[in-house]
């Protein structure tokens, strides 16, 4: 299917990027609002503060792990005034609400559990949720309206730097075959499959991390081991138990060969060609 252009509405309220924001999708009839924590009580400014709607909240925990929490409600700005007391501490939230109040309890309900869904998969922040939300049955006319509802608001919480919603399955449906996946066979048992993302590089699940590192690994590199063991990231096996993305490509291969290392030149199609190979071909 081709993927078409796409034209983005962004207010941004007293010309603070850091206070509210109102985006709009062409022919949608959604509107996402961000609204950073200090500003929540000028949202009440708004007609539509109180539609149904789903809402998530960001922020990050005590080791500096980005958190969210995903949640519903018929009243969205009472809820969010609920959330200030809360005892884990959030910095900005996102509201996803339709312009016209056609969302129902039904609707939002379903729309939590689906996106609660979409970012346990993607596995780039920490759910603060205690449980799973449930799930609502919905009509199949609405079906087919909701579905589209979530890819949009997926796209403009991503625009506005949000990408919770952003899996590793997505970047490669958009690559070339011969592009999507990156390896490293080197010592120490060392095993690496990874593909490039648009804000890092992800180390897929399976893949095999060197035991034990070289002797002049850097500090740095030996803690971020030992968190990611910690974590349940790595198991004991030294193997990766779901996809995971590093902010360079040079920071992966460096955990999985346990040693320094330059990603560009290390990670390498079937074919033999680096990263840096590819990115190079791609600038001439």
């Amino acid at each position: 299917m081709k993927n078409f252009n796409k034209t983005i509405q962004m207010l941004i309220f007293d010309g603070n990027p850091n206070g509210r924001i109102m985006c709009e999708m062409s022919n949608w009839n959604g509107r996402v609002y961000k609204i950073s924590r200090s500003e929540l009580s000028k949202f009440s400014d708004r007609s539509d503060a109180e539609n149904t709607g789903i809402y998530f909240l960001f922020g990050k925990d005590e080791e500096n792990n980005d958190t969210i929490y995903i949640g519903e409600a018929e009243k969205i700005l009472t809820r969010l005034k609920q959330h200030l007391q809360d005892e884990n501490y959030w910095n900005d939230c996102i509201v996803v609400i339709s312009k016209d109040n056609l969302l129902n309890k039904a609707h939002v309900k379903y729309l939590e559990n689906q996106f609660y869904g979409l970012v346990i998969k993607a596995g780039r922040a920490k759910v603060m949720n205690a449980s799973i939300p449930t799930c609502s049955s919905v009509a199949e006319f609405d079906l087919a309206m909701l579905e589209e509802f979530i890819e949009t608001s997926k796209l403009l919480v991503n625009s506005l730097g949000y990408k919770v919603f952003d899996s590793v399955d997505e970047h490669l449906k958009a690559k070339h075959p011969d592009e999507r996946y990156f390896f490293i066979k080197a010592a120490r048992g060392a095993s690496g499959r990874g593909v490039s993302v648009s804000d890092g590089f992800a180390v897929l699940k399976g893949s095999v991390i060197a035991d034990p590192v070289s002797v002049s690994i850097s500090p740095s590199l030996v803690k971020l081991r030992e968190k990611l063991i910690c974590d349940n990231i790595i198991d004991a096996d030294h193997t990766f138990v779901r996809d995971y993305i590093f902010t360079s490509p040079s920071l992966a291969a460096a955990i999985v060969m346990g040693r320094n290392a330059n990603g560009r030149t290390e990670w390498k199609t079937q074919k033999g060609k680096s990263l840096k190979d590819l990115e190079d071909s791609k600038e001439t």
